[in-house]
């Protein structure tokens, strides 16, 4: 930053979305070391909004305590024993200074301090409106700007450190067990909502190229995108007459209520439990797929698909699920019949770059989770598609890069047609058996001693399946 010329210190202050600074600093030539030499009373001069400049101080503020971490991190590099060259040499240097600013970030992040009113509400221990959600969501999405220095990308991992953090400062927001989910997915929807119509940024300019987004592209379900239009506008427009026009007016508001993107996710649980019974009798009568998920879009979120399996069995599947790998996942990687698995050697590989502890227990429960089928002798390209394309019908997992911290997807696919996106190995296993439930699918032969094995220990049988 300090070589950096005016231009460049204006793409950066653009980048974090404050253009509105842009002509001030032309016109007093502000290049990158007149900037991290500003103090508090040159940038009060320069910069009229109070906001701009606690975000610029800020920041600046962030970039020198950042230099010095990687300055003395790099002598640190230096003067390391030649054991682990690897580990600090050519390439991998990047991704090991990287590593090191996350794990920084996961250390040093503490929650915003909240404007008078939430304090008072969060002090009382009363559950916040839906109102009120959404000032705390605002909050926490503008600290995490600033902590990611004005990216609007965060990696699971962080949404995972600001919701718990949350819930363990305030554990009545934690309702009925359930609360990390519904704050993340709020968190998620925030942060869209805010890059949706931004149309300077280079990140989120690039990143919606990627996945195929077009400026003023409309949000469309995935089983519409691929019909004409006139089938479009019929399905779109056509009344929904079950079981007597409450039942309609209740579909109509959940249909309308996904396309939101701050949600009211209270009354969709509400809504969802009203209408259960026309959805069951229509899984019952083996309407199609397409058409459920029409009528019940939010089927398609993990944390409504794992209510429906709660309701219908009164079970938490992503709370067995979690004991499940915690249980099994070092017994099944010492089993023999999966010691030369490629799933296995590739985890092995991926062991050896890393010490942290969580990231070592992350990686071992998602090799357990994709070794299953193998350790029953099941077909494993029923149960999840590794860095493959999707070929089945039945409910399969899309799982792409299963050890990279970073980059690792997961995907529940049902009928060949992505169903849900998923934050780790742990909700893919839960989102996979709660889909055969939800959605009564008969469970695959070539796959059934797995998922046998799974519902024994989901539903606390007297004599559960065992490993092998």
């Amino acid at each position: 930053m300090e070589n950096w010329s005016v231009d460049q210190v204006c793409n950066w202050l653009r980048q974090r979305n404050l253009g509105e600074l842009v002509p001030k600093f032309r016109e007093e030539e502000v290049s990158g070391a007149a900037l991290l030499a500003l103090n508090d009373r040159m940038v009060q001069q320069l910069v009229k909004k109070i906001g701009h400049q606690a975000v610029l101080m800020d920041l600046i503020h962030k970039y020198q305590q950042q230099k010095s971490g990687l300055e003395s991190l790099t002598r640190c590099c230096e003067t390391a024993s030649p054991k682990f060259p690897e580990v600090i040499s050519g390439k991998n240097l990047k991704s090991f200074f990287a590593r090191y600013k996350t794990l920084q970030w996961t250390s040093s992040y503490a929650l915003p301090d909240f404007p008078y009113d939430v304090k008072c509400l969060l002090a009382e221990k009363k559950c916040p409106d839906h109102s009120m959600r959404i000032r705390i969501i605002e909050f926490l999405q503008a600290d995490m700007t600033k902590y990611l220095e004005g990216s609007l990308y965060p990696n699971s991992q962080q949404y995972n450190i600001v919701v718990n953090a949350l819930l363990q400062a305030y554990p009545f927001l934690d309702e009925d067990g359930n609360g990390f989910f519904l704050w993340k997915r709020a968190l998620k929807d925030r942060f869209k909502y805010v890059r949706r119509p931004i149309e300077d940024d280079e990140q989120v300019l690039r990143n919606k190229c990627k996945f195929g987004h077009r400026r003023g592209q409309t949000r469309k379900s995935s089983f519409a995108e691929n019909k004409p239009d006139d089938v479009q506008v019929q399905a779109e427009e056509e009344p929904v007459h079950l079981e007597g026009s409450a039942m309609g007016v209740h579909i109509k508001w959940l249909k309308q209520e996904y396309m939101k993107t701050q949600r009211n996710w209270t009354e969709v649980d509400n809504r969802m439990s009203v209408t259960i019974e026309v959805r069951r009798k229509m899984i019952g009568e083996k309407a199609p797929l397409k058409e459920i998920l029409r009528l019940f879009p939010f089927l398609r979120c993990p944390y409504q698909l794992f209510r429906e399996f709660q309701l219908l069995t009164h079970m938490d599947i992503y709370k067995k699920t979690v004991e499940i790998l915690e249980v099994y996942s070092e017994n099944i990687l010492s089993l023999y019949v999966v010691r030369n698995n490629p799933i296995n050697i590739m985890l092995q590989e991926n062991l050896k770059r890393h010490t942290e502890e969580d990231i070592l227990k992350y990686m071992k429960m998602t090799a357990a989770c994709l070794l299953l089928p193998d350790v029953f002798g099941d077909d494993s390209s029923l149960f999840a598609a590794v860095n493959e394309e999707v070929k089945v019908v039945t409910p399969v997992l899309e799982v792409k890069n299963p050890f990279n911290v970073n980059s690792c997807e997961f995907a529940l696919y049902v009928e060949r047609e992505e169903l849900a996106q998923l934050d780790d190995c742990t909700m893919a296993l839960a989102a996979l058996v709660a889909a055969f439930h939800v959605f009564d699918i008969p469970c695959p032969r070539r796959i059934h001693r797995t998922l046998s094995f799974l519902e024994s220990l989901v539903f606390e049988v007297r004599s559960p399946a065992s490993l092998p």
